[in-house]
């Protein structure tokens, strides 16, 4: 399986690793011809304007928006924020793969970064996995078609939207590895161990 990351920038490198772990082979994306023969896509967390103007910069943006009509995209904080139908930002271009609205850095500034604990929702079992949040983007407004997979204090901070994923943390920091196998490999027998050992752990 062929993932691309999105490497504009920000900490698509931290990806890598995770991918490699799943057996997952990954490709850096900056062009749109190397957005062919990938069988899903990662959009990292990073600046999210500096993002939105790179894009524009290398002609992403359409190519983006047709990659996800078919395949599956996994966006983590800025990545969400780009996935996202509104952020009242208008240096964000939204790519609109998610039916949410964001609020961009809702969470704090960078020495406001926290870790929680959060009660994830998968494969019909709930797992409990460490998060962190840095200049993190609130999710204010989900809609009908959306998913709630996680929340924290009230607020979704991971949702589901058909194929797609967004996290308003860093998975790959923990490293865990349970929101990219669910995102490209959702009926993987992985995933349900995962959510069943997390699960008798709590």
């Amino acid at each position: 399986m062929r993932i691309g990351v999105l490497a504009l920038q920000g900490d698509y490198s931290q990806h890598q690793s995770l991918l490699a772990q799943l057996g997952y082979q990954c490709v850096f994306v900056r062009y749109p011809q190397e957005l062919d023969q990938l069988d899903g896509l990662i959009l990292p967390g990073g600046e999210s304007t500096t993002q939105t103007r790179l894009m524009i910069q290398n002609r992403l943006l359409e190519p983006l928006k047709h990659f996800a009509q078919s395949r599956p995209v996994l966006g983590t904080c800025a990545g969400l924020i780009l996935m996202a139908r509104k952020v009242e930002d208008p240096r964000v271009q939204c790519l609109r793969f998610l039916d949410v609205e964001v609020d961009r850095n809702a969470y704090g500034r960078q020495i406001h970064s926290f870790n929680e604990e959060l009660k994830v929702n998968l494969n019909g079992s709930t797992v409990v996995l460490p998060a962190t949040f840095i200049r993190a983007p609130k999710i204010t407004r989900i809609g009908m078609g959306v998913t709630v997979l996680a929340e924290h204090n009230g607020f979704p901070c991971a949702v589901q939207e058909g194929k797609h994923l967004g996290l308003s943390f860093h998975p790959e920091l923990d490293g865990v590895t349970t929101f990219h196998e669910y995102c490209f490999n959702p009926a993987s027998s992985l995933s349900r161990k995962v959510a069943k050992a997390s699960t008798h752990a709590a």
